[in-house]
């Protein structure tokens, strides 16, 4: 039988990407970035300026931000030992929502914080993709860990006998998210990866799931 599969999200899963893109919007841009709702959905304004910040823009900053300043980003605490003990029994690979062209810049960014993980690269609702990696390992049993809602709803709709947990590590904003639990779309809500683990163990090797 074949290991259990345990496919992750990474920024604000893994790791921290909002609160060091804020700081270097702030810092090298002159871009207030607040870390409260959700901080892509309100109008953005460079400072002294009264005239709103394209959306393009805004997006295209954030591609700048992933060629040149991941080194930044953090692990959310707990998620390297996480991990590590899931790898002991399960097979982990990452999807996340990145061009391909950034997939070795990933795989080398987690790598190097102690995180060595087959990444998988995807743009657009991720059920399709999950689909996919699903087939290719065939697990005994699967588990999709993201932190938005959308995906977990596409993955809900394309290969929902796939346990879902709605994970989001970036404390500013994870009250603030719809949640995927309370739409009916994710197995459960778990934000701390020290509360997490048992409920992944239960899931991936227990008798019950």
């Amino acid at each position: 039988m074949n290991r259990p599969l345990v496919i992750t999200d990474c920024d604000e899963v893994l790791l921290h990407m909002l609160r060091p893109f804020s700081d270097w919007l702030g810092e090298e841009h002159g871009v207030d970035f607040p870390l409260d709702g959700n901080p892509f959905a309100t109008p953005k304004f460079r400072r002294g300026e009264t005239e709103r910040m394209p959306d393009a823009e805004m997006w295209a900053l954030l591609e700048c931000f992933f060629d040149s300043e991941m080194g930044r980003q953090t692990e959310i605490p707990g998620a390297v030992a996480t991990i590590a003990q899931l790898q002991r029994d399960a097979d982990v690979v990452v999807l996340t929502n990145l061009q391909d062209r950034f997939n070795e810049a990933r795989t080398r960014q987690l790598l190097d914080l102690g995180i060595g993980v087959q990444v998988f690269t995807n743009q657009g609702p991720k059920g399709a993709a999950l689909a996919r990696i699903v087939e290719q390992f065939s697990p005994a049993r699967a588990v999709f860990i993201d932190d938005m809602a959308v995906h977990h709803h596409s993955a809900f709709e394309v290969i929902p006998h796939v346990s879902r947990l709605h994970f989001c590590g970036e404390p500013a904003v994870s009250p603030h998210i719809p949640c995927a639990h309370v739409a009916g779309h994710a197995h459960a809500r778990i934000d701390s990866w020290d509360k997490a683990l048992p409920w992944l163990i239960e899931t991936l090797h227990g008798d019950a799931a």
